[in-house]
């Protein structure tokens, strides 16, 4: 290999990238690992003349697109660490990283038996490796427990929030916490209850099933698509994504005041998972909800479905600190959150994005039955997947769900609409926030170093009613208890994440 050839300008690349994902850039790493693949693919040879025209192979390529899957792991881009860790399988079928790589990527998409036979061969490649044990028996573990949970919910006849016996439940007589009252919540109770789970403190679980069974009667009354009205003289927040972080959440309040008539919010979804204070969060959020149903609005997304909840850690957290059957209440009152809103009949707020064809329309929108866990395709499952691209058309998504759509599509949609602005929320990004499309779709995002380890700001939206202007503010994390991000998450998920 020559020093000044391509092959050794790759391997330099790649340990630049390698360097970027030891700083967490995982995004500049992406960007060497692609520099090192370029390089060893757009050359007939290193250097050296060819007796026999053969097209000369970089034998380390599989690795930089192994290296580079990892990457998309970590940018939750898993469609397209599912297409880099088959790739480098493809280039060199025994290669152990390549499978472990499609097996993370597979069960971070839900498709346990997928990554089954993956870490299968990579256990018939690497026999004596522990981890890749521990990797086969979790999932072998994760397609029990899915045939398992399968049985017993075809044997169900009613949901969990219909038989649970609410007046049965006991209040211990050394609990001095907030105490819920059904339809009469006001702002000193939830203040109240801010202050008691700030100090790490778990409400009466009691409550907390009261809590989440009122959500469910009220949102009983909402609709796929919510139309939201703002005066012309008053303003209005929109949030992204919180994923359990519970103190940024309060950081929010604190910076941007707490929900109120004269200070009504929009949160779009990404509520629970991975933060390892989803409880506190989404319990506070519906506190509020019941408190100002007309003024504390919420919008569902991708990880407020089952799937999502068992592997990245809600379904965890609920049943440690409460148990399996509040969580499935939880999972009632998720499937009955509306799916996107319209403000002041300009601005559509989705928690992902657009869709795969042209011409979609708010009434067929408003047809989408959203009472149920998302399905593989179709008009619910792209507004809670999908995610904007540079330039024009649509593209298969990067994460392997939903589509990635253009600035066409963006105009489509609001032209057909008479709308002005897309907001959506879905993408960590640097600041926050990221506006894109010439102006007509924003991206917002309110978890600020997500996961303990991004580096990123969070940020909220303002709207006045008037013109309808966004007012970006971004904000830096702020300290929580020493609880790890992904503490309740499935444990194998978490390893593959390197959480």
């Amino acid at each position: 290999m020559a020093e000044d050839g391509p092959f050794a300008k790759a391997e330099k690349a790649k340990n630049t990238g390698n360097e970027h994902f030891k700083a967490h850039n995982f995004a500049k790493a992406i960007v060497a690992y692609t520099l090192a693949i370029d390089l060893s693919e757009d050359v007939d040879d290193d250097g050296l003349d060819s007796l026999d025209g053969a097209k000369a192979v970089n034998p380390n390529i599989q690795i930089y697109y192994a290296n580079r899957a990892f990457c998309h792991l970590k940018l939750e881009s898993y469609g397209s660490a599912l297409a880099d860790a088959s790739k480098a399988i493809e280039l060199k079928p025994d290669f152990a990283k390549g499978y472990y790589r499609r097996g993370s990527a597979n069960m971070a998409l839900c498709r346990p038996k997928d990554a089954l036979k993956d870490f299968t061969t990579l256990c018939k490649l690497a026999p004596n490796d522990k981890d890749a044990r521990e990797k086969l028996k979790a999932c072998q573990k994760q397609v029990q427990q899915e045939k398992f949970a399968a049985a017993i919910a075809s044997d169900k006849t009613k949901p969990t929030s219909e038989t649970v016996d609410l007046g049965g439940m006991a209040v211990d007589s050394t609990y001095t916490g907030p105490v819920y009252e059904s339809g009469k919540v006001t702002p000193e109770f939830c203040k109240e209850l801010m202050e008691w789970q700030r100090s790490e403190k778990t409400i009466a679980k009691k409550y907390a099933y009261a809590i989440v069974l009122d959500m469910i009667k009220l949102l009983r009354e909402s609709s796929t698509l919510e139309e939201v009205d703002v005066p012309a003289d008053k303003e209005f927040t929109v949030c992204g994504d919180v994923h359990g972080q519970y103190y940024d959440l309060l950081n929010i309040w604190k910076l941007n005041g707490l929900p109120s008539e004269d200070n009504p919010y929009l949160f779009n979804g990404d509520f629970v998972d991975r933060g390892s204070f989803s409880t506190e969060v989404i319990i506070m959020l519906f506190a509020w909800k019941l408190c100002y149903p007309r003024h504390l609005h919420l919008s569902r997304g991708n990880h407020e479905t089952k799937n999502m909840n068992k592997l990245y850690g809600f379904e965890g957290e609920v049943t440690k600190k409460f148990d399996e059957d509040l969580y499935q209440v939880f999972c009632e009152a998720f499937c009955l959150l509306p799916l996107c809103h319209v403000i002041n009949k300009k601005v559509f707020v989705v928690h992902g994005g657009l869709f795969s064809s042209d011409n979609v329309t708010l009434d067929a929108i408003r047809k989408v039955n959203r009472d149920c866990e998302p399905p593989d395709e179709g008009l619910m499952t792209e507004m809670l997947w999908s995610d904007p691209q540079p330039g024009r058309g649509r593209t298969a998504s990067k994460r392997g769900v939903g589509v990635a759509f253009g600035e066409d599509v963006t105009d489509n949609f609001l032209k057909t609409n008479d709308l002005q602005l897309v907001i959506r929320s879905h993408e960590m990004k640097e600041e926050g926030y990221e506006v894109e499309h010439s102006g007509k779709l924003i991206t917002i995002f309110s978890a600020p170093n997500y996961c303990d380890q991004m580096g990123n700001k969070g940020a909220f939206i303002r709207l006045d009613g008037k013109t309808l202007t966004p007012k970006m503010t971004s904000f830096e994390a702020v300290p929580h208890p020493n609880v790890r991000p992904m503490q309740y998450a499935n444990p194998m998920l978490g390893s593959l994440m390197g959480m």
